[in-house]
């Protein structure tokens, strides 16, 4: 196995730069289309169409995707963490606002960075990472507790909880991902794992809590489904696992803190998201402890 990962290019940085718009612009995608599609049957059917469009696009390669190489394991792994993300997402985006979600999903380096430490040499935290945690968890708690005399309700601080536990969802996909066969495998079949495996468990989760039936197809819930299912799902999940097979992992993490900002500002200019200032200085730190984290190395290389 190659077990060496290259530092960030500049071709890296930019492919990165245009990833973290598309991402930002994910969970206003589902806040817009949530009244003609529940937002778990949302994530399940572009689930389900990303995984067609990934098999067809494995077999014009002529990619073969067997089961005995040693992913079968980890990729039903990264399956379920991928199914318990969107659930997370989903569930919460019925609870908060999507500059919330976009500010929360994206402490996923923190997480990513945590698990790397134990299971890699070459990803060991240094002093200075462990303060950016710190930080980070710190703007976590002012996100939530500083916004308990602002008029936060529990329902907002709930879909703020699952925000979390989506980053750290999505943090331990990189994980098994980096540390398992799948790290070498073709980002189609690393890709295909998870879009499957997870249509198939989001599809159940919507039939057992009764969203499946909340499906009207209207222009807006198309216009989703298609740039969730063909951009989001599909190229930039793609190219993200491409990505994660030639550089650093905690590298490439670093440009995430962008994410939130598009995030957010597609949240404010399309949806009308107000942001109030605990949130914003909750956000603040958070965005600071993940630079502290995954950015300093960048000034630092070093062999992988």
């Amino acid at each position: 196995m190659r077990s060496t990962r290259k530092a960030i290019d500049g071709f890296a940085a930019g492919t990165m730069l245009l990833l973290c718009a598309i991402w930002g612009a994910q969970q206003v995608a589902i806040k817009l289309a949530a009244r003609d599609v529940a937002p778990i049957m949302q994530v399940a059917l572009r689930s389900g169409l990303s995984a067609v469009l990934v098999a067809a696009f494995g077999a014009w390669r002529g990619e073969r995707f067997s089961l005995r190489d040693g992913t079968l394991r980890p990729g039903l792994q990264a399956a379920a963490l991928f199914a318990a993300e969107f659930v997370f997402i989903a569930e919460g985006l019925r609870h908060t606002s999507a500059s919330h979600m976009a500010v929360f999903l994206y402490t996923a380096p923190v997480f990513t960075a945590l698990g790397l430490h134990l299971f890699l040499p070459a990803e060991r935290l240094r002093p200075h990472q462990w303060l950016g945690i710190g930080v980070a968890f710190a703007g976590i708690a002012l996100a939530f507790l500083g916004g308990a005399g602002t008029g936060l309700t529990l329902s907002v601080i709930w879909g703020d909880l699952l925000g979390v536990l989506a980053g750290a969802s999505w943090g331990a996909t990189t994980v098994v991902i980096r540390t398992s066969a799948l790290s070498e495998a073709p980002p189609a079949k690393t890709l295909l794992y998870q879009l499957a495996g997870g249509f198939v468990l989001l599809l159940g989760v919507a039939l057992v809590t009764g969203q499946a039936g909340r499906v009207s197809l209207t222009p807006l819930a198309w216009g989703s489904l298609l740039f969730q299912g063909v951009v989001v799902s599909f190229a930039s999940y793609l190219t993200w696992f491409w990505l994660l097979r030639r550089y650093l992992a905690t590298r490439l993490s670093v440009f995430s803190f962008l994410t939130p900002i598009f995030g957010v500002t597609f949240g404010v200019l399309v949806l009308g998201d107000r942001i109030s200032p605990s949130f914003a200085g909750g956000a603040a730190l958070v965005l600071g402890g993940i630079l502290i984290v995954s950015g300093a190395g960048l000034l630092r290389p070093r062999s992988a």
